[in-house]
């Protein structure tokens, strides 16, 4: 089997748990292998993402890596064996892997939580604050590319707005409901839609006003991913260098602590939405 030239960010995390193993279980590649009747090198190819792991495999490795954790493996195992080929394929070498890449992560995703502190989060954009937002770049995109990420994003929306939907919560400063990013009629649009999918059950926003004390921030904005197990959680923060999907455990509590740490300084549900209300009618 040809070797991968581009693994997903899924199929590289899938490598990355299962070299997490084996060093927890004080193994090197070489042992590993001549427990598993394979090369070395197939070890290696495994665990840079390069080759795929059949379930067969994938068990005997967990029992040579003396893993107890059923639902781990058991998540592991579907990660090796998913072939799903999802909407975001179509974009493949049209967008930047990134964008696959979280998209293919949401899909999986038994949660998402965003923190947001100058725009409104992705899924809960409007096509015109989106296409603003992508407008703003620099340097600037051609009409072609804008309308390829704009168009991408909203088909990101079906996780919260399908029939099967995600549960999520994001929480936003108040500068981001106030900065317009287009003119007065798209940013109040924008607001009512914020108010609108956060009716549904599923949905939870939240509001960081301006007067609030002491409020130190997050470092930033932020998202997590649920994973099938916590272990399998991801943390996603963007940066002028690329995006970066955090795995280690010791940062993911440190981002999942953050992310509670701004919950509790939000206002609640209902009293958001009336924020987002009374925002929109000054505009």
């Amino acid at each position: 089997m040809a070797l991968r030239s581009e693994p997903t960010a899924r199929q590289s995390r899938l490598a990355v748990e299962l070299r997490r193993l084996r060093d927890a279980a004080g193994l090197t590649a070489r042992q590993a292998a001549t427990l598993l009747g394979v090369s070395s090198a197939q070890i290696s190819q495994i665990e840079s993402a390069l080759a795929g792991v059949s379930e067969k495999r994938l068990r005997r490795l967990a029992t040579n890596y003396c893993c107890s954790d059923e639902e781990l493996i058991d998540a592991l195992v579907a990660m090796a064996t998913d072939r799903t080929k999802g909407w975001w394929e179509e974009y493949r070498e049209l967008l930047p892997t990134p964008f696959l890449d979280i998209a293919e992560l949401e899909h999986h995703a038994t949660y998402r939580r965003d923190v947001e502190f100058l725009f409104v989060p992705g899924l809960l954009q409007t096509p015109e604050y989106a296409r603003a937002a992508f407008s703003s770049r620099i340097p600037e995109l051609p009409e072609e590319d804008r309308d390829l990420r704009v168009r991408h994003r909203m088909q990101r929306k079906a996780i919260i707005t399908g029939p099967d939907p995600t549960p999520y919560e994001a929480i936003i400063h108040e500068a981001a409901l106030r900065i317009r990013l287009s003119d007065r009629a798209a940013s109040r649009a924008q607001l009512f839609r914020v108010m609108e999918l956060s009716e549904a059950e599923h949905v939870t926003v939240r509001v960081v006003p301006f007067d609030l004390d002491g409020f130190g921030g997050s470092w930033g904005p932020m998202m997590l991913s649920g994973g099938a197990v916590p272990k399998l959680d991801t943390a996603v923060r963007d940066a002028p260098h690329g995006t970066g999907f955090i795995d280690s455990e010791a940062q993911l509590e440190v981002f999942r602590t953050l992310f509670h740490r701004v919950e509790a300084a939000s206002l609640d549900p209902t009293r958001s939405r009336d924020f987002v209300l009374r925002l929109a009618k000054e505009l």
